[in-house]
């Protein structure tokens, strides 16, 4: 049965609904950020507002402290979700490495010897708004990073405009989330000073009712300083986390750049302008994911690894073996050829003919086999004249025992310079 990609996800996430929703690996984080904002506000709205529905006569105006309470809860709520639950700006990882890198190799000595490594570039510079950026290489998604782009170690991705892993949300804060992350926290804020305002109106509405101290309020309604103390407490954190993104989005800057290169004095080649930098951030559609989780997996075709040191070594032998084999099936033939002729000028002529077509160590060879086949000719011709001389004269058999020695110191030189 063929798998879904978010079944067969390399990365650490964790995947609900069918591949609908997916989390960071510390997911449960979530759930504590939903309990610190549910309970409050339950709270809040059982021994706070509850009280305060008839406190403003003029049409029930009570009733929308409640309301505005839970609907601003439920807002707060939906922005969480959609900054943990969804796909941050995951850069799809490859199967294998850049193919215009695949097949460079640079050469190593190992004991004496060039051996082939393969070896990848570990950055290359790219031009944005203008300005050259380095970008590097991930080996573990085995792609060159877009700019703003880095590898988050928790979750195990490469992520677009990387801004830094939220551990309250459970996700990675990237391209396609900074937006609701930053209305999450901001309404978090807002969320935190209603509760601390109408709290402390309670309060005084105590104090007027019953003519006491402020003293004496608090121990009629102690849910409400609690719910005080808790929001001022909160307030330092999300207020501070609001203050300090909005520095950062005014001059377009990551969380991850501002921690990294603010030592550096780098020049921001991202900075458009104050008014740019917002309308960049909270006016731009936001880019569709990249990644199709309940997509089906396409079974590539294998792929040939890249050959190691040994498997190049083993490589280059068979090359050499094969050319050996060739040489020698080319050598056969000369031999077969040479094997098949009874005359020497026939010989000779060949071999001339053929030139600079034989290989220097195959005419050594022929040369020795040529001999051979002469001196049998040779004997022969010895024999037949011997008995030939003895009916018609010793002078004859000098003069043919030169003509074969001419043929000899005539062909020699020939042989020796094919």
């Amino acid at each position: 049965m063929a798998k879904r990609v978010y079944q067969v996800w390399k990365g650490s996430n964790y995947f609900f609904l069918g591949g609908r929703l997916i989390f960071g690996p510390d997911a449960k984080s979530v759930l504590i950020s939903l309990l610190l904002i549910i309970v409050p506000v339950t709270v809040f709205c059982v021994f706070v507002a509850r009280h305060l529905r008839h406190e403003f006569s003029s049409y029930n105006a009570g009733y929308a402290i409640l309301a505005v309470a839970i609907i601003f809860t439920i807002h707060v709520l939906a922005l969480l979700l959609l900054t943990s639950a969804r796909d941050p700006g995951i850069v799809p990882r490859n199967s294998h490495p850049p193919e215009e890198f695949r097949h460079e190799f640079s050469a190593s000595v190992e004991g004496g010897r060039q051996t082939p490594s393969h070896q990848f570039p570990r950055t290359k510079e790219v031009i944005v708004n203008g300005m050259p950026v380095r970008v590097k290489y991930c080996d573990t998604c085995m792609l060159y990073r877009p700019p703003r782009c880095s590898h988050c170690s928790i979750c195990n991705n490469c992520v677009e405009r990387f801004d830094h892993h939220c551990p309250w949300v459970g996700q990675c804060i990237g391209l396609r989330n900074y937006r609701f992350f930053f209305c999450f926290v901001s309404s978090a804020m807002l969320l935190c000073i209603y509760v601390f305002a109408i709290c402390a109106l309670y309060i005084k509405v105590l104090m007027d009712n019953n003519q006491g101290t402020v003293w004496k309020a608090m121990k009629e309604s102690p849910a409400s300083v609690i719910l005080m103390a808790y929001c001022f407490i909160s307030l330092w954190f999300v207020g501070g986390l609001t203050g300090f993104h909005l520095y950062l989005i005014s001059t377009n800057q990551t969380t991850y750049e501002n921690f990294r290169y603010k030592a550096e004095n780098r020049i921001n080649v991202y900075d458009l302008g104050c008014l740019n930098n917002f309308m960049e951030v909270f006016c731009t559609k936001v880019k569709s994911s990249r990644n199709n989780f309940r997509a089906f997996v396409q079974e590539e075709e294998p792929r040939p690894p890249l050959p190691t040191t040994r498997e190049a070594e083993v490589e280059m032998g068979d090359q050499d073996q094969r050319m050996k084999v060739e040489d020698d099936l080319d050598f056969g033939g000369d031999l077969l050829k040479i094997s098949q002729r009874h005359n020497i000028e026939d010989i000779e002529t060949d071999l001339r003919s053929r030139g600079s077509d034989v290989h220097h160590h195959n005419l050594s060879e022929a040369d020795s086999v040529l001999g051979s086949d002469r001196r049998a000719p040779n004997v022969q011709s010895d024999v037949r004249n011997s008995s030939w001389g003895r009916r018609s004269g010793s002078w004859e058999i000098a003069s043919e025992k030169s003509n074969v020695t001419e043929s000899r110191s005539h062909v020699a030189p020939n042989e020796q310079y094919q």
